[in-house]
């Protein structure tokens, strides 16, 4: 798009200064059209064509990046022809360019891109395209002013009847963008998947995305376009979670699930009747939400964030969060004959950054779990740093145990790798497994303490766990030692460095050394 503006500038000064305002109205038209239009075009290339996406798409930034490069200049050339000197010009023009952008960017992120969906936002956004070319039309037509813009032999006529007939053809296209995108959208979101979507929301942090295959009854969550469970064999991702961390933990009273807002790690966690106290943090309380209140979580987690034991408490310094009841079934009858309900307890719901929520946290926690999502982003990364490692041993208890999801260790080898000697150089004992989730392919996971204990101690106190809950659905102490065993070169790694907030080197290994399979 830089590229463009600047290839833009360069070339308008060939341009003849005869009918610049009718070259300033055709760009904003043709801005309002390709900027109203972008996102639902890029959507259904994406859906809809198997190869040639990225020309699409890079055909509406270049074209767009193009324009917007044309529009200063003309600007500029018009204000020159009315008789305004070069200085003020300047001024005027590129302090309304500068503090414009400026407020445009906060009316963006403050309210946009939190509030409404990409592809209304581009029609509201196209809609000040088209307003200003409205308005620069109406202006000089009314006021004859064109007569004072250029030289040439049609230099004195009013814009022609091709301006107004071009406005009309674009409000309309506009409109009826605006009044449609939304249904168009959840068409070519369907396109996207095989099952039938369910259920789907944009909230402020993500897109949430809930399909159903009705011939096996496969529920499936994805978050911003990613696969994040399948109910056909979310267990063993879980179970491989969860319980191995839970017998391996000197006491397991208190337990801290970062991420997970789903309610699934929590399900595995509440198997445990000595787990006294559950907190939960997760960064999008709509998620949260879902997972209590809508019936496929519910059933999916067995009411997991209901149960009152799950407390899911306030962190010093962070704000947001609020009590919600916990109801349970009782044995007398309301007069409709439906079993009556009792608020048996309260609950602090806490979403938040977890990086944020260790920053205050007080307390110790016996079992930590961390099911955050992989580090694709910055974001992401750095509660993969060592950082952040270190900052979670504070909260931990003498002889606690940490759990936590680590990419595929196949596909993204080197990632996978790269989590492991983080959790190492900040101080922990670790033990690699891994097993395969037929959804995703071979995963892995990282049990650590942190102490005096060795990782070699560590991984022979792994070898002999048992005691895992009668009620799982897969996991045995067998298939657990079975996880801790890896093929030969398995666990070399070509880079040793480490994942801190200065050099985020897993973000790297992740986007551009992952998923090959050569």
């Amino acid at each position: 798009m830089m590229a463009m503006m600047g290839l833009a500038g360069a070339l308008q000064r060939f341009f003849p200064d005869r009918l610049l305002i009718e070259q300033f109205i055709a760009v904003e038209i043709a801005l309002a059209l390709l900027g109203g239009f972008a996102p639902i075009a890029i959507y259904a290339a994406w859906g809809m064509l198997d190869s040639h996406f990225l020309l699409v798409l890079y055909f509406f930034v270049a074209a767009i990046g193009f324009l917007i490069g044309f529009e200063l200049p003309l600007v500029l050339r018009i204000n020159a022809s009315l008789g305004r000197r070069l200085p003020s010009n300047l001024s005027l023009i590129l302090s309304l360019d500068y503090v414009g952008g400026f407020v445009g960017a906060l009316v963006w992120t403050r309210f946009l891109l939190r509030e409404l969906p990409l592809t209304e936002t581009s029609f509201l956004i196209a809609g000040l395209n088209f307003a200003i070319a409205t308005l620069t039309y109406l202006y000089f037509r009314l006021s004859f002013r064109r007569s004072q813009v250029g030289s040439g032999e049609s230099g004195a006529a009013r814009p022609g009847i091709l301006a107004p007939a071009a406005i009309v053809a674009v409000a309309i296209c506009l409109v009826l963008g605006f009044a449609h995108n939304r249904d168009w959208s959840l068409e070519l979101e369907q396109r996207l998947y095989d099952d039938r979507i369910v259920f789907s929301e944009t909230t402020r942090y993500q897109r949430i995305v809930l399909t159903h295959d009705s011939a096996r009854d496969d529920y499936r969550l994805f978050l911003n376009g990613n696969l994040q469970l399948s109910s056909s064999d979310e267990a063993i991702y879980h179970e491989q979670l969860v319980h191995p961390a839970m017998s391996l933990a000197e006491e397991t009273r208190r337990v801290l699930v970062l991420g997970g807002g789903d309610g699934l790690a929590v399900r595995e966690v509440l198997r445990h009747p000595e787990a006294g106290s559950v907190t939960v943090v997760d960064l999008d309380p709509r998620m949260t939400e879902l997972a209590r209140e809508h019936p496929v979580f519910r059933r999916l987690n067995g009411d997991s964030l209901r149960d009152a034991r799950v407390q899911l408490r306030m962190a010093a310094g962070v704000s947001g969060g609020a009590r919600r009841p916990v109801f349970v079934e009782t044995d007398r009858l309301t007069p409709a004959g439906a079993a009556a309900v009792e608020e048996v307890a309260r609950v602090d719901v806490v979403n938040v950054d977890a990086d944020r929520f260790l920053d205050g946290l007080p307390g110790q926690w016996d079992v930590v779990i961390i099911d955050l999502p992989d580090p694709s982003s910055v974001e992401l990364a750095k509660l993969y740093s060592r950082e952040f490692y270190r900052k979670l041993a504070r909260v931990l208890s003498p002889g606690a145990t940490v759990a936590l999801q680590a990419t595929s260790p196949y596909h993204s080898r080197e990632a996978f790798l790269c989590i492991v000697r983080t959790l190492e150089s900040a101080g922990y004992a670790v033990v690699p497994y891994h097993d395969d989730v037929p959804s995703f392919g071979r995963w892995g996971f990282v049990l650590a303490t942190r102490g005096k204990e060795s990782s070699e101690t560590l991984l022979a106190r792994a070898r002999q766990a048992s005691g895992f809950p009668d009620e799982t659905r897969y996991l045995t102490a067998e298939r657990f030692q079975a996880a801790l065993v890896f093929g030969k070169g398995e666990l070399y790694a070509r880079n040793q460095e480490v994942n801190t907030l200065m050099r985020p080197v897993l973000l790297g290994l992740y986007l551009h050394e992952s998923w090959l399979t050569d």
